[in-house]
């Protein structure tokens, strides 16, 4: 693979291009000012505006969130994964069917490995604009979005309409749900009971690992972060690792199905067999499955590295909340 052709499978930071009407919250007051980047696969956005940057199916799909602080992401659930980690900024992730279930405050470099199955919302909690990466599983990332009622009864009020298509509609815009086309139902009381209300204690032992807790598992070789053997014990179709400078390395390296770098500290050197590239942090490199690579450092300093691949498993929920075998 050349150069070039390698190049058009880098996402860099710069050139990433939000979506500011991606749900079915972007006007609601608290969540209006989010913006929403799909940077692999489809992703889940419900909006006609989402720019895709790299369509090729993964396996999984990679996204980002950018909100200024005190700007929420309302409570919502995934048929899949849903992994984050926060590449800027200070983060709260909360859940239950009213967000009062449990609570997490995550730093720059931890990750959250979020229960499939259960209502979820974040919010930018530090003082300048903040990012968060995400990967989803599945390449459909399990058919969208599943929001809280009052998500969607409160988005009414702003003139944002969710069809049953999984399209959004902006009345206020002079737009209509298509013939034929009815709106999205709200859960009810029964299906709502499905939906588990996990404490704190519950979640954060077994989905969250904290950025230099993993440095210093990642010492000599990279650490399993999630997947069958990995720090958070899961299997949700994606196994995700952690490189640092000392488990970077010089041979050369390929996996069956396409690898996904995303830097967290420092600058990489990505080497291939007819070029290499740079990547910095907040990049986002896809590399073709079957083709060998090292990987290493270009510059002095803390250097750390997010590393996802697909796995044979399937994309739904495979562990209970205990970190066991469901």
């Amino acid at each position: 693979m050349t150069p070039t052709e390698m190049e058009s499978r880098i996402v860099r930071y710069g050139d990433l291009r939000p979506c500011k009407t991606a749900f079915i919250d972007a006007h609601t007051p608290g969540s209006d000012q989010k913006e929403n980047f799909t940077v692999i696969g489809g992703g889940v956005s419900e909006s006609a505006d989402q720019h895709v940057h790299i369509g090729i199916p993964h396996g999984f799909n990679i996204g980002a969130a950018g909100q200024p602080p005190k700007c929420r992401n309302s409570l919502h659930s995934h048929r899949t994964a849903e992994v984050f980690f926060v590449l800027k900024g200070r983060w709260r992730f909360f859940w239950g069917r009213w967000g009062t279930a449990g609570e997490v405050v995550l730093e720059e470099g931890d990750i959250i490995n979020i229960p499939t199955g259960i209502f979820r919302g974040f919010e930018n909690i530090g003082t300048d604009y903040g990012m968060i990466m995400a990967v989803l599983g599945g390449d459909d990332a399990g058919g969208g979005v599943i929001w809280a009622p009052q998500v969607i009864e409160d988005a009414a009020g702003h003139g944002l309409v969710l069809g049953q298509n999984g399209k959004l509609y902006d009345t206020k815009k002079g737009q209509a749900l298509p013939s034929g086309v009815g709106p999205m139902p709200v859960l009810n009381d029964a299906e709502l009971a499905g939906y588990p209300e996990p404490t704190t204690a519950d979640v954060v032992p077994h989905y969250v690992a904290r950025y230099y807790d993993l440095y210093a598992l990642a010492d000599r070789t990279p650490a399993v972060v999630i997947g069958e053997n990995g720090k958070l014990r899961d299997k949700p179709g994606f196994e995700v690792s952690f490189v640092t400078r000392g488990s970077a390395w010089d041979d050369l390296r390929a996996y069956p199905r396409p690898s996904v770098l995303m830097p967290m500290r420092g600058h990489w050197r990505v080497t291939w067999g007819e070029g290499s590239a740079t990547l910095a942090p907040g990049d986002t490199m896809s590399v073709p499955e079957n083709v060998a690579y090292s990987l290493a450092p270009s510059m002095t300093g803390e250097a750390s590295l997010y590393h996802v691949v697909a796995t044979k498993d399937p994309a739904g929920a495979t562990w209970n909340l205990k970190g066991t075998a469901a």
